[in-house]
């Protein structure tokens, strides 16, 4: 018995005509940037700009071992940065995720002055946080600690609020219906089914937060970003290449371990 195989289905004219649009949209807008960005051709690819990457490159690649245990000293002190902010976000967080959550609190008012509290927060990027609280406290360490955890507690808000509004309310119910007061129900049928995500979440954050302390310190926060400052205004590019490889390393490491913990946690 011969196989027939079926026929092959034509393109339409329509999702031809459409790629086509969507291609020429692409076009357009890639020529449309580069054309009003006011990239500098000549200079990019000048005699000047090739000298300083033979110069500046090869010493990237070929780091400090002298300075391992100075950019380690500063590597720990940003991890210290990221994990204190992170635990305070994690914590603060928790009862604006309870309040913006519609499932938990039904004036709609107050879920509305929470979601727009948290989006105001999100608004902000991490340095501009810095630079307000090194002007407010100093140029310290406790400066990036505080803006890392302001940062961090309208991610962490939204999602614990998006975590609690797809709890299982028929364990609550069930609860409710069997005379449970409010305390119990938060204890025996909310805690137990968003602790996990909760944890997944505050564990995904420090990563983030790990990656943005090595920064902070550029604009005088503390950490491992203050060497890389004072490293590259000096021209020592191969102390630089030693932070490069410490946060690189450092930065790996912390990724697969809480990639592992998430994984069982969830």
């Amino acid at each position: 018995m011969e196989l027939v195989m079926p026929p092959k289905k034509k393109r339409s004219l329509y999702k031809t005509i459409r790629n086509l649009l969507i291609a020429i949209a692409l076009i357009a807008l890639y020529t449309w940037t580069f054309a009003t960005i006011d990239v500098r051709w000549e200079r990019v690819f000048s005699e000047h700009t090739v000298r300083n990457f033979t110069r500046v490159i090869p010493q990237l690649f070929s780091p400090d071992w002298g300075a391992f245990q100075k950019v380690m000293g500063l590597m720990w002190q940003t991890l210290q940065m990221a994990y204190t902010g992170t635990l305070l976000a994690a914590i603060l967080a928790i009862p604006f995720g309870f309040f913006a959550a519609s499932n938990m609190v039904k004036n709609k008012v107050l879920n509305n002055i929470s979601k727009g509290f948290l989006n105001g927060i999100r608004a902000f990027p991490e340095l501009v946080l810095a630079l307000m609280f090194v002007a407010a406290v100093g140029p310290r360490p406790f400066a990036g600690v505080l803006a890392i955890a302001i940062g961090s507690i309208g991610m962490l808000g939204k999602l614990y609020s998006e975590v609690i509004e797809s709890i299982d309310m028929h364990v609550v119910e069930a609860l409710q219906a069997n005379g449970a007061n409010k305390i119990q129900v938060l204890f025996y049928g909310v805690i137990p089914q968003i602790i996990p995500e909760f944890l997944s979440y505050a564990i995904y954050r420090f990563e983030i937060d790990v990656r943005a302390s090595t920064i902070l310190g550029i604009i005088g926060a503390g950490g491992i970003g203050t060497l890389i400052t004072i490293s590259i205004s000096n021209r020592k590019w191969d102390e630089v290449g030693m932070i490069l490889l410490v946060i690189i390393v450092v930065v790996t490491i912390i990724d697969n371990v809480s990639a592992i913990i998430r994984k069982r946690i969830v």
